[in-house]
């Protein structure tokens, strides 16, 4: 079974829309998909109501979803670890041990726009239209991520 973890901040808004939009197109049979944040801000806690909102206006349920913290047993659990944005990438890296840490971490955006280093942005305090731009750039890269599994 493919494990694949999505990681931003604080857990709460981009990631797990990520695991949700992500889930919603595999087998659960064949992938185990989670979500977690670099930081410890909100572990425990919903998404937040706008990405909910948006998971569910797209037919996605994500209300089942907790926040917890990204620890470095997570880089023996999971096989993909895709990172939100640059910082968090860096965060992830720092508590790698070698190499093979480092090979499964990358940036959810580099499978649509390779080597640009483009950032999904935090939609946290912005409207819900920053939510719903959120939600159409990692359902387009979640379906690259699908098309290569």
């Amino acid at each position: 079974m493919t494990k694949i973890l999505m990681v931003c901040l604080g857990n709460i808004c981009r990631s797990p829309l990520a695991e949700g939009i992500l889930r919603s197109k595999l087998s659960k049979h064949h992938y185990t998909i989670d979500s977690a944040g670099t930081g410890n801000y909100h572990i425990g806690e919903l998404p937040d109501k706008r990405s909910i909102e948006v998971a569910s206006k797209y037919g996605i349920d994500i209300t089942n979803q907790r926040g917890r913290q990204f620890s470095v047993t997570d880089f023996d659990v999971f096989d993909y670890i895709y990172v939100m944005d640059n910082s968090n990438f860096k965060n992830v890296v720092k508590l790698a041990r070698n190499e093979t840490d480092i090979a499964k971490v990358k940036l959810i955006l580099n499978e649509v726009y390779p080597n640009q280093n483009y950032d999904v942005p935090d939609p946290y305090h912005d409207s819900k239209q920053g939510f719903e731009n959120v939600f159409k750039m990692l359902d387009e890269a979640t379906d690259v991520i699908k098309e290569k599994l």
